[in-house]
C-alpha cells in the first residue's frame, strides 16, 4: 500500500471560517524534506487558498525521491496550455516525480471566485481538457511531430518552436481527475492514469458506485482496472489519548460539514439518505453559520466516512478499512498527530508494510 500526505493543508479552523496562518518559503523546504524522510510515498499539495504548483517547485530541489503532486489544481479557470507548462516544468525538475492532479471545482466558485465562464456541464468539458493535454505533452516531447486537438470547449492548433519547451527525459506525466461522481470516474477510467477520490466519498459509496464506474471506463478505453491507481483520501481522527481523540474528532465534523454542504456532493448523501442534513448544511453555510454545522454530523455518519482511532490502534484501522479498496491511501492527519514524528514514521511504515 502507497501512502501519501498533505503538505500546506487546511486545518479544522480554516474548515471553520477562520483566517489562514501565513507561510514561508524555508517552511515549504523544511517540510518537503521532513515528510520525504518520514517515508511518506508521495506529498501533495492542494489549492485551498494558495496556487499548488507553487510550493511543489521548492519541493522539487529540496527532496530526491518522494513522488510530488498537486491536489487537485482546479481545472477551468487555467488553459490546458497553462496547466501543461507548469506540469511539464515540475516533471522535468523533479526528475519525473510529478503527477497531474486536477479536479473541475464547482460553478458558484469557477464563476463568482475565479471568474470563470461555466458554459455547460463540466463532464464533457473535462473530457476535452484531458484530450488536450495529451496533445499537448506530446507536442511538447516531439516537436517535429505535433499532435493537435480542437473540440468544442477547447482547441490547441498551434505551438511554434519558440514556444515548445522541447523534450525532457520522463515525459509521460500521470494525470489523476479528482473524482465524487460516475460521470468522472467512468472518465478517469478511461483517459487518466489515477482517481483522486474525494473524502467525502464514503467506503461503501466507493465500492458500489465508484468502483464499477472506473472500471467500466476502464473497459471502454481498451485499459484495465489495474492500470488506474485508486487514490483514497479518507476523513481521519486520531489522537494519543481519548481526549486528543475527542478534540480530533471535533475537527473532523467541522470539516466534514463544509464539505457535506456542498450540492455537487450531495449524490452520496444521498445514498446514505442524508440529503436532508445535506440541504440544512448548505442553507446554514449560506447564512453564515459555518461555526454551527458540526453537531449535525452524527457518530452513524462518522463511521461511514472516517477512519476514529487513538494512535495504537490507527495503523491497523486503516489497513483494515482500505484493504483491497484502494491502492494508495493519502493521509491528511491533524495537526497533533502530525507533531509526533516518531510515531509518524512508525505509521507510515506499518500501512506500507
Amino acid at each position: 500500500m502507497r501512502v501519501e500526505t498533505v503538505m500546506l493543508g487546511p486545518d479544522k479552523s480554516q474548515y471553520a471560517g477562520t483566517a489562514q496562518a501565513r507561510g514561508g518559503l524555508a517552511r515549504i523546504a523544511e517540510s518537503a524534506r521532513q515528510l520525504e524522510d518520514i517515508g511518506f510515498d508521495g506529498i501533495t499539495t492542494p489549492e485551498a487558498g494558495h496556487d499548488p504548483f507553487l510550493p511543489l517547485m521548492l519541493a522539487a530541489e529540496h527532496t530526491g525521491k518522494v513522488r510530488l503532486g498537486t491536489n487537485i489544481a482546479v481545472s477551468f479557470p487555467r488553459s490546458p496550455m497553462i496547466t501543461a507548462q507548469a506540469a511539464w516544468d515540475l516533471q522535468n525538475y523533479s526528475g519525473g516525480r510529478f503527477a497531474l492532479g486536477l479536479g473541475t471545482q464547482v460553478k458558484g466558485h469557477n464563476e463568482r471566485r475565479f471568474g470563470t465562464p461555466w458554459p455547460g456541464p463540466a463532464g464533457p468539458r473535462m473530457r476535452e481538457y484531458l484530450l488536450s493535454l495529451q496533445a499537448i505533452f506530446h507536442s511538447f516531447q516531439n516537436p517535429d511531430e505535433p499532435r493537435y486537438f480542437k473540440g468544442e470547449h477547447y482547441q490547441f492548433t498551434m505551438l511554434p518552436t519558440f514556444f515548445n519547451p522541447g523534450p525532457i527525459e520522463h515525459p509521460d506525466i500521470p494525470i489523476y481527475l479528482a473524482v465524487v461522481n460516475e460521470y468522472m470516474a467512468r472518465l478517469a477510467g478511461e483517459l487518466c492514469q489515477g482517481v483522486r477520490l474525494h473524502p467525502i466519498a464514503t467506503f461503501s459509496y466507493t465500492r458500489d458506485i465508484i468502483v464499477p464506474a472506473i472500471d467500466e471506463g476502464a473497459s471502454r478505453g481498451g485499459r484495465r482496472r489495474a492500470d488506474v491507481d485508486l487514490l483514497g483520501a479518507p476523513f481521519l481522527a486520531v489522537g494519543r489519548d481519548e481526549a486528543a481523540l475527542a478534540r480530533s474528532v471535533e475537527g473532523l465534523r467541522q470539516q466534514i460539514a463544509f464539505y457535506a454542504s456542498t450540492p455537487s456532493y450531495h449524490p452520496v448523501l444521498r445514498y446514505h439518505g442524508w440529503e436532508d442534513i445535506g440541504l440544512a448544511l448548505q442553507r446554514m453555510a449560506r447564512e453564515g453559520k459555518v461555526k454551527d454545522m458540526a453537531p449535525l454530523i452524527s457518530d452513524d455518519m462518522l463511521a461511514e466516512w472516517a477512519i476514529v482511532g487513538t494512535c495504537e490502534q490507527f495503523a491497523r484501522q486503516v489497513k483494515d478499512r482500505v484493504a483491497g479498496l484502494f491502492d494508495t491511501v493519502l493521509l491528511d492527519l491533524p495537526a497533533e498527530a502530525r507533531a509526533d514524528e516518531e510515531w509518524l514514521r512508525d505509521t507510515v511504515a506499518q500501512i506500507q508494510a
